[in-house]
């Protein structure tokens, strides 16, 4: 290009420039600011935030359109809240699998860690315990679990789909895994599980002690520990036995028993009409007494009310299908998350938030609190028991509005 050229090129660019700038302040001028809030939003549904220029996973970002600004009322620095089991490495072990959610995974969940671990039929999680509490949910297949207390009453039972149990920290168990293929959520009271010195296995122990001294503890001889497992094999084969277990002290039971048996419980009422839900704490299931638990069923374009929990973070894990949420932490700063199967999820202590099923299935989750109860306070309820003229002043809403909001707890709001 001659170099006579240069300064008409940079005049062009110059008033190039110049004349978009002008087009932008003409457009905000007259109220034009919808027409670029539209260019902006119409790449959400197709991953793209504004223009889509710049490096992306375009696969994540398809399901995740919260996270590109599609929320015009998200605000704020407001950490990340969710972790998927997709994202963290699954052990594979002779007889099974494991993949955890901890706090090195998800550091807002500073009271609860989490697992799914999967269980071939004959299968054994070996024999161990754990200075924190273990909560479990079967969701595939069926199960045996066996306990221990310092007592010496034990409890042996098989555990089926919507089943649960509770473990309180210290306690010795095992579960074995009874039919072709059974899967499991683990729950512990603290989110940092991985911790040293927060699981102890049986074998691991036995391999790390003299065996003059194991032999004098047990009255046996020391050729029987020479093939105890060393590393501990966490998961192993095995085979169904039927033997029973009989002890003086007697069998765990009533508000001792360490499981909670679906089919002996009705769902709670939903006023919403959108959905069932079934709360799990020690007005329930007595021995969970750090570990509250609520199993939700939303219908299709349901919500689960504005609202949040007085006395806890809330742990979540979603089981089937698509959700959306908005947490508001406070100071003006809120955040709006995208959830699938197989996601968890942490909304912090006493923030509020709302969870609404944006798929075209049931959406259902478990919620977990660190608590011996299930607590929330909705949204709607609180305002509805306020003096109605103070609600209207300080929303700016009419009074009639005001007075015609509902005084019962709607939970799970029907979808239209």
């Amino acid at each position: 290009m001659p170099t006579a050229s240069l300064p008409l090129l940079g005049l062009c660019q110059d008033m190039t420039l110049f004349v978009m700038v002008m087009i932008t302040a003409l457009l905000v001028a007259i109220g034009g600011t919808e027409a670029l809030v539209v260019q902006r939003d119409g790449g959400f549904s197709s991953g793209q935030p504004i223009d889509g220029k710049g490096g992306t996973n375009h696969e994540l970002d398809i399901q995740k359109p919260d996270n590109l600004g599609q929320q015009s009322t998200d605000n704020g620095v407001v950490p990340n809240l969710k972790w998927s089991f997709s994202d963290s490495r699954t052990r594979i072990l002779k007889g099974g699998w494991v993949r955890e959610s901890v706090i090195t995974d998800l550091p807002s969940s500073h009271d609860i860690s989490a697992a799914q671990q999967h269980l071939t039929k004959g299968s054994i999680r070996e024999l161990h315990w754990h200075r924190v509490a273990e909560w479990g949910y079967v969701y595939a297949g069926a199960i045996l679990v066996s306990a221990v207390d310092e007592n010496g009453k034990f409890q042996v039972a098989r555990l089926e789909v919507g089943d649960i149990w509770y473990f309180p920290k210290g306690e010795a168990h095992t579960v074995q895994g009874l039919e072709n293929e059974n899967e499991y959520l683990l729950v512990f009271d603290d989110g940092n599980f991985d911790a040293t010195g927060t699981t102890f296995s049986v074998d691991d122990w036995i391999s790390h002690t003299p065996k003059h001294i194991l032999a004098k503890n047990f009255g046996l001889d020391e050729s029987v520990f020479e093939t105890v497992p060393s590393p501990n094999p966490y998961i192993t084969n095995a085979t169904i036995d039927t033997h029973s277990v009989t002890g003086p002290n007697g069998e765990l039971s009533g508000n001792n028993s360490y499981v909670y048996f679906a089919k002996d419980h009705p769902l709670e009422e939903v006023p919403g009409g959108g959905g069932t839900l079934r709360i799990v704490d020690s007005n329930t299931f007595p021995i969970s007494t750090t570990i509250a638990a609520t199993i939700v069923t939303l219908n299709p374009k349901g919500l689960r009310e504005l609202h949040w929990h007085p006395n806890a973070e809330e742990w979540l894990y979603f089981h089937q299908g698509q959700a959306r949420e908005t947490v508001f932490i406070g100071d003006a700063k809120a955040r709006t998350f995208d959830f699938r199967a197989g996601d968890t999820g942490v909304f912090p202590d006493n923030s509020g938030h709302y969870i609404e099923n944006i798929g075209a299935e049931d959406l259902i989750w478990i919620e977990i609190y660190k608590s011996d109860r299930a607590k929330d306070v909705s949204l709607t309820q609180w305002l509805a028991l306020t003096p109605a003229d103070i609600v209207a002043n300080v929303l700016k809403i009419p009074l009639e509005t005001a007075e015609g909001l509902k005084k019962v707890k709607q939970l799970l709001v029907k979808g239209n």
